[in-house]
């Protein structure tokens, strides 16, 4: 029987177990769109390609399997492009497919004609373009098994418009094999001899591929070997941070006592984490190319394993599989390692702890501990990049897995857009995004989204009237001479209820906790806009000191 291009795309998809999309429709995949209106696959249709891609990322981030986007050429694609990035980066699965000029017009420059495999070999692990209807089957399982294998990241489909329109016979799609790497025994064997013989170990999370039930196992691992545990930046709902053996995380702005602790340790086992440059400290944290440490790296691509650390012991793995094998591991009666353990969940219990004061009238330190308190583990936190992030990464302990999607290569507009396709793919639990006046405007239109298809987030936006990262190291590098880092803004609670949600100023700390409420209550999606003053540019500093120290 014979199918056109658009419903072979459905049918690939569907075989392949997609429930959901997004979107920014496009005259160059018409057939497709076409196709999905017969089709059960939840369209979600986005008001910008970036929104779009960020939100197919959180889904792949939330589920480990491919996000899916669909976009338009041209503009469409590029604008596209920022997520792409995301999920390159972060290492997310993802499928980004983009309708293409009519296959006689390609290399004339037609309209919006963008020759996809020179613009986004950087941005993807595979950038395909399908010229025969005939083969969709073949690209699209192609396409779903590059994007989850080894180092998982995203996949780029091109799709000429006239090839969606083809007729054709095509073998029936099949869903997609994953291909995984396992832990040799003998791998095994080596890491527990390693781990037996050390006197200050230290474990640190980070990477993609985990599910509950390997985050649940790995604890259980820890806690019978009294291990102690970091998470890598943005992957903080790897450990419960109140579990006796969570040592802190990882990333901007390390505890100096957690930092002084993995760098004396004597085995630092890296799990899933390809510990870049955040996580790093800029690459001072561990030492290039040989760590002072005993280095066990357990990777799922071993293109990644030595390529920046020698490590002692690699281990090319998922850390789904590393973890399983651990299950029979027989830890000491009493790991002479136990005592500092629980010296550094000390430390990091202390550090996590907000300051109740600072600059202005709104102080984010007691907002924080109201949301400890008033919110529950299940409750996932969205955000994009900036100083204002520092009160969730620092402040605000994640207890569950699959409660954080924040975008490890600090791109700005994540948080609204995750935060929609969060509540898109669980209904039941709260999202909270949290964003800066600048962040929360690079894509604050999928706002629109949210009130389109009833998503009730709560986006906290910490409005300081200015574009607060680069102000910080304006001031630090060139204090006193402001340039382009100011603002003016909407007013947010307004431009929330333009939208059709509920919106909430907060212009004291002592607000904040009604405003909340009456947010959650309303059952709208909604914008709490908490104005703080610019000085207070990080929890412990403000703009002043950071200036006076450059000046001296």
């Amino acid at each position: 029987m014979k199918k056109s291009g658009g419903e072979l795309i459905v049918e690939a998809l569907k075989a392949n177990g997609v429930k959901r999309l997004s979107c920014v429709p496009g005259e160059s995949f018409l057939a497709v769109l076409d196709a999905l209106r017969d089709s059960d696959i939840d369209v979600l249709v986005c008001r910008q390609e970036g929104g779009a891609a960020m939100m197919a990322d959180c889904w792949g981030r939330l589920t480990g399997e491919p996000g899916i986007c669909m976009v338009t050429r041209g503009p469409g694609a590029t604008n596209a492009s920022a997520g792409l990035h995301i999920s390159k980066q972060d290492s997310i699965p993802m499928i980004l497919f983009i309708g293409q000029v009519q296959r006689e017009a390609r290399e004339r420059e037609a309209f919006q004609e963008v020759e996809f495999r020179r613009a986004f070999t950087e941005f993807a692990k595979w950038v395909g373009e399908i010229d025969d209807a005939a083969r969709i089957p073949e690209f699209v399982t192609r396409a779903f098994a590059i994007a989850t294998s080894g180092r998982p990241g995203p996949v780029v489909l091109t799709l000429p418009e006239d090839m969606l329109r083809d007729e054709v016979e095509a073998p029936r799609a099949k869903r997609y094999v994953g291909v995984e790497a396992h832990p040799g025994r003998s791998q095994i064997d080596d890491f527990y001899l390693r781990l037996l013989k050390a006197e200050r170990p230290m474990v640190i999370l980070g990477g993609t591929r985990w599910d509950a039930d390997a985050v649940a196992d790995f604890a259980i691992f820890a806690e019978r070997f009294k291990l102690p545990v970091g998470c890598s930046f943005r992957r903080q709902m790897l450990f419960d941070h109140l579990h006796p053996c969570y040592a802190g995380d990882v990333g901007i702005g390390i505890n100096p006592a957690l930092a002084k602790e993995i760098r004396e340790s004597d085995l630092l086992i890296l799990l899933g984490s390809r510990m870049s440059e955040m996580p790093s400290s800029s690459y001072t944290l561990i030492d290039i190319p040989y760590p002072q440490q005993s280095l066990v790296h357990v990777y799922p691509d071993a293109s990644e394993l030595g390529r920046i650390y020698r490590p002692d012991l690699a281990i090319c793995a998922a850390a789904v599989d590393f973890v399983e094998a651990l299950a029979d591991l027989e830890a000491p009666a009493e790991p002479h390692w136990a005592e500092r353990t629980e010296r550094m969940h000390q430390a990091y219990l202390a550090w996590s702890k907000p300051p109740s004061t600072g600059p202005g009238a709104v102080h984010m330190g007691p907002i924080m501990e109201w949301l400890e308190a008033n919110t529950g583990p299940e409750t996932i936190f969205t955000n994009g990049a900036g100083n204002y992030a520092t009160w969730v990464h620092r402040f605000h302990r994640f207890r569950r897995f699959n409660t954080q999607a924040a975008p490890t290569s600090g791109s700005m507009g994540y948080g609204l857009p995750a935060a929609v396709a969060a509540k898109r793919l669980f209904p039941e639990r709260e999202v909270i995004c949290f964003a800066g006046d600048g962040c929360f405007l690079m894509h604050g239109q999928e706002f629109a989204t949210a009130i389109r298809y009833g998503l009730p987030i709560i986006a906290v936006v910490v409005n300081n009237g200015i574009y607060g990262t680069i102000r910080m190291h304006q001031e630090r590098e060139y204090p006193g001479r402001v340039s382009s880092t100011d603002l003016t803004n909407p007013d947010f609670a307004a431009l929330a209820r333009a939208y059709g949600g509920h919106g909430e100023t907060v212009e004291r700390t002592e607000e904040f906790a009604a405003a909340f409420e009456r947010a959650r209550a309303s059952g709208k999606p909604a914008i709490i806009e908490v104005k703080l003053d610019p000085e207070a540019i990080t929890p412990t500093r403000t703009l002043s000191e950071i200036a006076q120290t450059k000046s001296r």
